[in-house]
């Protein structure tokens, strides 16, 4: 099965407080997009970088060398993650990979079990056309409403001003998308003109209940709730560096099942 990764990487960082472009800030002595590398290399054939027009030029020079093939992306306007993972529509079309993967550029966290996990979801008999972990936690930031048979049918958000509850099951910026599925359905659903009415953004999230209202959307728990941190803040930064420390100091951390293993 083939695979072609995007990574949403046009954020400036600025509420870390960095001068580069979000998805090469340093992260335990290593750039944002070097652990997503290292963290899916095995597991994906092609990765798309989707970067801003001003950060393009940092990002190609830091990948130039890189041996995984990578491709550059430009989003030309902040419009929303919506839009952002659309940019290269026209490269998925081209390439036609089995399954479209799709990760936030500061979702450092993801265990390798987790990533196993979702390898073998798409082995089921029926493929699922859309697959995600989430994970359980209080005073969530993104929660996804289900129904009594278990179908996601909402998702609040904290940007967005909705109400929330306090516990939730929040996403963690990993999806996997049949190739049908982004071709044809999240295309359908970007082409309407709607955006946020708070923020003003395009975002990818509400298209899960709007996908699992007619097609196959399957869940599975993650394995540690920090999977679900991304790094907005220097706080989150500092929890995360620990957490790859202790990863990296305790070995494979009991992730036997690590990316590209047969699971």
């Amino acid at each position: 099965m083939t695979r072609t990764m995007i990574i949403p990487a046009a954020g400036l960082g600025s509420r870390l407080g960095v001068s580069v472009p979000k998805v090469l800030a340093l992260v335990a002595g290593r750039p944002m997009i070097d652990h997503l590398l290292a963290l899916y290399g095995r597991t994906v054939n092609r990765f798309v970088v989707v970067a801003s027009p001003a950060g393009r030029g940092l990002l190609e020079a830091h990948l130039r060398d890189r041996q995984e093939a990578i491709e550059l992306a430009v989003q030309p306007e902040p419009t929303g993650m919506l839009d952002a993972v659309m940019v290269p529509y026209d490269f998925v079309r081209r390439h036609q990979p089995d399954r479209v993967w799709i990760t936030w550029c500061d979702q450092l966290a993801v265990r390798g079990r987790t990533v196993a996990r979702l390898l073998q979801a798409e082995t089921a008999p029926v493929e699922p056309d859309l697959i995600l972990p989430t994970c359980p936690g209080p005073a969530p930031y993104i929660h996804f409403e289900r129904d009594p048979s278990g179908r996601i049918v909402a998702v609040r958000q904290r940007r967005e001003g909705d109400a929330m509850p306090p516990d939730g099951e929040s996403d963690m910026g990993l999806f996997s998308l049949s190739r049908s599925v982004y071709l044809r359905d999240l295309k359908t659903y970007a082409d309407a003109p709607e955006h946020s009415q708070t923020t003003r953004e395009r975002n990818f999230l509400p298209f899960i209940p709007w996908l699992a209202a007619t097609h196959r959307v399957v869940t599975f728990p993650c394995v540690d709730p920090i999977e679900a941190v991304g790094i907005n803040t220097p706080d989150e930064l500092r929890r995360i560096e620990d957490h790859l420390r202790l990863v990296e100091a305790r070995g494979a951390d009991g992730d036997e099942d690590l990316p590209g293993t047969d699971v």
